[in-house]
């Protein structure tokens, strides 16, 4: 009798027959990575190069420390400059514009550089492993998808289960609070564990999801590796800390950031993170002397920067609960764990710094003396959403110039440790070689023996564009094994190559053959500082054009430098936003705050068409924004309220009622009047109260919406979370009336900005 083929398996290695007596049974072949080694990478937002302890600060570190001590600092390392394209280069070994993340991914300018998603012809580590019997595992922060498709409408083509993971928990936007997070679960939304007043942090709840998954994994498939991206909503803003953290580092930093940060270069000397001819660089432009600043001025910056480091020791604390649950399991000497920061201190700040970062972002200037008199205590909890001042971001990147963003060592230049006990030879050494965030791909492939596959899910790849660091292992005096490395960031460029950097500060809109680059030796000069565009001119001619080779080379072009052009034009084709008008039909998950109608100080209209029953109406029906911002239209006591909280100052258009039991239309119409506005609260089409908006608050924050509900941090203190709605609401529609003037979009732009 002839053998038979299957339609499933035309490759069948066994044979079929009639019956299964007289047929061969086979099985394919076994992923070949099981029994591998398990890799965890471990990612900070907008950590400093000199924020570890181990990279000089007066901040301990310990668990940061112990990885470095049984493992390998790295002083040559280089990122993006911003989360979403470092994060990109980090999962996939290619540069963020070859893969269309050349910025956040919050944008999508129309050129393939910036698509806000990562292409299918650079797949991510996830995918490549998965193929290689890896579990694979994703934890926090994720920015890695267009955020207008992160609502539960999708498409979910770029979240995380669709770029390899088999499991997911933790935030899609570029941040989020740590005490009531926008959580999801795999491709759902979802409401935190627990609250604040319950003990909850997310940092300690993304520790809770990586460990109940290893412990799953190992408990049922001991033969299955894992790789586990953990990526931090630390140290990005708000800066949240538990109180006991916030407690232990009062009065820490009173000697302000000119002591500390001659303290923490001295550190960084003694310890040989920098070479000792190494010159500290000056104060950044717009950062005044400690000594110049006011009591009140010191009190407040001090507070923020105490905020600061309790987060980061409460997030090394966590990577310490980790490291203790493999040591446990005794799976430490059979992973390699990779710590980084996606690129340097942040810049949100301002010169001052902000008890709440949307405080900037609405043009509301805080009041220094009011915050010390009144709120300084809020700084860390749940109350505030807080950034520091430049002067304690320019220590966090000592000894460098400039910050995130920017293509100087301030924006670019990151702390890496590499523990890895079955590859590294001598534990606790420094490797000074460049070395990019390109290059941990490929890393991670050589140290397991895996190729690099050429099609992945039927697409064909391109070419790796990082080096292996593998050759650091072993031999500890070995130079750099890598060729050219560009840099770019909105019209900030730099480029490495054999020891030299060329870097340009770009303005915007200035021509860019007007720019003016500097060039630097920076094997012999760490900090740059000592420019050799004057005494070089062939050279930095030379490394100019290289500039523009790899760009042509890696798809940087189009160069775009623009901000306010891109929020102001109209949405593209297939988004959220395309159109004037929003209808929803409760109940549905909550609604980031990219896919929400774009109010954004324009005059609108909700309309909500409800059902009320035998009891007397009451909850919330629209809630956008948290404590801090936002709008919350509910009813509570036979009032009909909308809740305009505008960063401490709060106004309530309110109206008693009494609705029958049925269908009702319950409106809130915002009448804008240049930098002002009114809003009218309408019950079935009549019009019934009214309040002032005396300062319009352009950007509401980065939490979403909820209908029916408010899920999370609540905007109006009039009720407790959730506060849901009793009756049912069959329909809430949105109408934009008008369009955003510059400064609306103004705002936008610097909003987005701060999620990076």
């Amino acid at each position: 009798m002839n053998a038979k083929k299957h339609p499933g398996e035309p490759n069948f290695a066994g044979t079929i027959s009639d019956t299964y007596q007289t047929s061969t049974p086979a099985w394919p072949d076994l992923p070949q990575g099981l029994g591998g080694a398990n890799v965890i990478t471990i990612v900070f937002d907008d950590m400093g190069f000199s924020h570890p302890s181990c990279f000089g600060s007066s901040i301990p570190t310990p668990n940061i420390d112990r990885l470095a001590q049984n493992g390998l600092r790295y002083t040559g390392f280089h990122t993006t400059a911003l989360c979403s394209p470092s994060r990109a280069s980090l999962l996939t070994g290619r540069n963020h514009h070859s893969v269309g993340m050349r910025g956040v991914s919050n944008w999508n300018t129309g050129f393939p550089n910036m698509r806000g998603g990562i292409t299918p012809r650079a797949a991510t580590m996830a995918e490549v492993l998965r193929e290689q019997g890896y579990a694979t595992l994703a934890a926090g922060k994720w920015h890695l998808a267009p955020m207008e498709e992160c609502s539960a409408a999708g498409p979910h083509t770029n979240w995380p289960l669709q770029k390899g993971f088999d499991r997911f928990y933790g935030f899609l936007n570029g941040e989020t609070d740590q005490f009531y997070p926008e959580l999801t679960q795999d491709n759902q939304h979802i409401l935190p564990p627990r609250t604040p007043e319950e003990g909850y942090h997310l940092t300690e709840d993304l520790i809770d999801q990586s460990t109940t998954w290893i412990r799953d994994l190992v408990s049922v498939r001991p033969d299955r590796p894992f790789f586990l991206y953990l990526a931090f909503g630390a140290q990005h803003a708000p800066h949240h800390a538990p109180d006991s953290y916030l407690a232990k580092w009062r009065g820490r930093f009173d000697e302000g950031w000119d002591v500390h940060r001659a303290q923490w270069f001295a550190r960084q000397i003694e310890m040989g993170i920098v070479p000792p001819d190494t010159v500290l660089s000056p104060r950044n432009p717009g950062v005044r002397p400690w000594d110049e600043l006011t009591v009140n001025e010191k009190l407040f910056a001090c507070r923020l920067q105490e905020a600061f480091a309790a987060m980061l020791d409460h997030t090394d604390a966590q990577i310490g609960r980790l490291l203790q649950f493999l040591d446990e399991r005794n799976l430490t000497d059979n992973t390699m764990i990779m710590l980084l920061s996606d690129n340097g201190a942040s810049r949100e700040g301002g010169p001052q710094g902000v008890m709440d970062e949307w405080s900037f972002f609405n043009a509301e200037w805080e009041n220094v003396d009011d915050i010390v008199a009144n709120r300084l205590d809020d700084i860390g909890t749940k109350n505030a959403h807080s950034n520091y001042p430049w002067g304690w971001s320019q220590v966090g990147n000592t000894p460098s110039r400039w910050y995130k963003s920017q293509t100087y060592g301030g924006g670019i230049r990151d702390s890496l440790v590499i523990q890895w006990p079955k590859g590294i030879q001598q534990p606790g050494g420094i490797r000074p070689q460049f070395c990019h965030i390109t290059d941990l791909a490929p890393t991670v492939y050589d140290a397991l023996g895996i190729a690099t596959p050429l099609v992945v899910n039927g697409h064909e790849q391109m070419p790796m564009h990082g080096q292996s660091l593998a050759y650091t292992f072993g031999d500890t005096s070995r130079s750099t094994q890598r060729g050219p490395q560009y840099f770019e960031m909105m019209g900030h460029r730099a480029i490495w190559a054999d020891g030299f950097k060329a870097v340009t500060f770009h303005d915007q809109g200035v021509p860019y053959d007007k720019d003016l680059w500097s060039l630097y030796k920076l094997d012999e000069d760490f900090s740059e500082m000592h420019d050799l565009s004057s005494t070089h001119p062939e050279k930095l001619q030379e490394m100019i054009a290289l500039w523009w080779s790899e760009a042509e080379r890696f798809g940087v072009l189009p160069l775009d430098d623009r901000g306010i052009e891109i929020f102001g034009t109209k949405s593209r084709p297939g988004s959220p936003h395309y159109g004037n008008t929003y209808t929803y039909y409760p109940p549905i998950a909550h609604i980031p705050s990219d896919a929400c109608p774009m109010l954004s100080g324009r005059a609108w209209t909700l309309t909500v068409d409800v059902v009320i029953g035998d009891a007397p109406a009451e909850g919330v029906i629209y809630a956008r924004g948290g404590h801090n911002i936002g709008h919350s239209f509910f009813i509570k006591d036979s009032v009909l309220h909308f809740y305009y909280n505008a960063l401490g100052k709060h106004q309530r258009a309110s109206a008693p009622i009494s609705l029958t039991k049925g269908v009702h239309q319950l409106s809130a119409r915002f009448d804008r009047e240049g930098d002002t506005g009114t809003i009218v609260l309408l019950v079935n089409g009549k019009e019934v109260g009214s309040v002032h908006i005396p300062k319009i608050m352009r950007i509401l924050g980065s939490m979403g919406m909820d209908l029916g509900c408010d899920r999370l941090s609540p905007v109006a203190p009039d009720y407790v979370a959730p506060f849901t709605f009793n009756g049912s609401i069959t329909k809430a529609h949105f109408e934009i009336r008008s369009k955003p003037t510059k400064a609306d979009v103004d705002a936008i732009l610097r909003a987005e900005a701060a999620k990076e």
